[in-house]
């Protein structure tokens, strides 16, 4: 049987189950979920997918991340709320190339773990499986595993084997809508040019579910904990002096302006710091920076494009003010300015969890 599989919340405890009820049953995994954005989730769910099949001792195959044909298929339906039109026609899609794999294998039946995950409708995965049996002559089989209690028992497995707990459903029309319903901001979106890894963000993620797989096949006890932080999202950054010419410059994690807007000049200097005349903002040179963090960038352009990591910022930060946590902005820049200056800052500062890997 093939096993359309959504992520590995859903399709461990459904594998488990289905290998104990049909213990004769050769069962194939097959990853097909071209919804999923960005691409770094993508390879998030993928990676502990991989990690699940394994341990169960299932072959796992993996579609293609056609997003664009995706993306393509739903247009129109962008504001459909979760269970609506746009997560049938997801679930066709789906469903066709799953049938086709079936097909290609030389199966006769297939069905998914969707079945299994409570912000999904039962009915209209049955519908759309229907629908490719009339088209395919593929059976799809509809496993109830969420009654009597298993929507309980598949939260304690997946407590129990540490897997990746996302908490959205994978597409961007759905996070959209999730999160404005939340009132919280949409950071899994944001991807510096610089490819820093931002807190809490997927890529961190990615990086420590990879580092959690290497711990296990060097047979290192550990255990994934939560813990609740102060994160950080710039969204526009901008100087220009004398309103004509922009010049480069590179604003510090932490670097807020309440007003997002600031104009004036810098008062006056003390050990390498230049200290502007509002808002409490802080200027240094590349030159104190490379000095100050053993670094080697020749412009601050080269910064911008290939920054430090967040820890070797907030250490920079810590040695300008004493805590890591000010949240004064700091800049970096060539040269200081001797003219009147016009900075746009537009950042938040919010209340966020994070993962972190401990060793036991």
């Amino acid at each position: 049987m093939l096993v359309h599989i959504c992520c590995s919340v859903d399709s461990h405890f459904f594998l488990e189950k289905l290998q104990r009820d049909y213990p004769q049953e050769k069962l194939i995994g097959f990853f097909y979920d071209p919804n999923i954005h960005p691409y770094s989730e993508y390879r998030l769910r993928l990676l502990d997918v991989e990690r699940s099949c394994k341990k169960l001792g299932i072959e796992l195959l993996e579609g293609a991340y056609d997003f664009e044909a995706w993306m393509q298929a739903v247009r129109g339906l962008e504001n459909e709320p979760e269970k609506g039109k746009r997560c049938e026609v997801c679930f066709d899609k789906r469903f066709e190339v799953t049938a086709q794999k079936a097909l290609e294998l030389g199966e006769k039946s297939f069905t998914t773990s969707l079945l299994v995950s409570p912000l999904k409708s039962q009915e209209q995965l049955k519908k759309s499986g229907e629908l490719f049996f009339q088209k395919h002559g593929i059976e799809f089989i509809s496993f109830d595993y969420r009654t009597n209690g298993g929507t309980s028992e598949q939260s304690r497995v997946s407590k129990e084997e540490q897997l990746y707990r996302q908490d959205y459903c994978g597409c961007i029309y759905g996070l959209t809508i999730q999160r404005e319903s939340q009132e919280r901001l949409m950071d899994e979106m944001f991807s510096p040019i610089s490819n820093q890894t931002l807190p809490a963000s997927i890529e961190e993620r990615l990086e420590m579910y990879e580092q959690r797989c290497a711990l296990e096949e060097q047979n290192k006890p550990y255990k994934i904990i939560k813990e609740k932080f102060l994160n950080y999202r710039q969204f526009n950054f901008k100087i220009t002096v004398n309103k004509e010419e922009v010049i480069p410059a590179y604003a510090l994690f932490y670097s807020t302006l309440p007003r997002k807007k600031a104009e004036g000049k810098i008062e006056f200097s003390h050990n390498n710091i230049h200290y502007f005349n509002r808002e409490e903002i802080k200027f240094v040179t590349l030159e104190f920076f490379n000095t100050a963090c053993n670094t080697h960038y020749k412009s601050v352009k080269e910064l911008l494009f290939s920054v430090l990591s967040i820890e070797k910022e907030l250490f920079f930060r810590n040695i300008l003010t004493n805590t890591p946590y000010d949240l004064s902005p700091v800049i970096i820049v060539d040269t200081i300015p001797s003219s009147k200056l016009f900075i746009e800052l537009d950042a938040k500062v919010y209340e966020d969890v994070q993962e972190k890997i401990i060793l036991l």
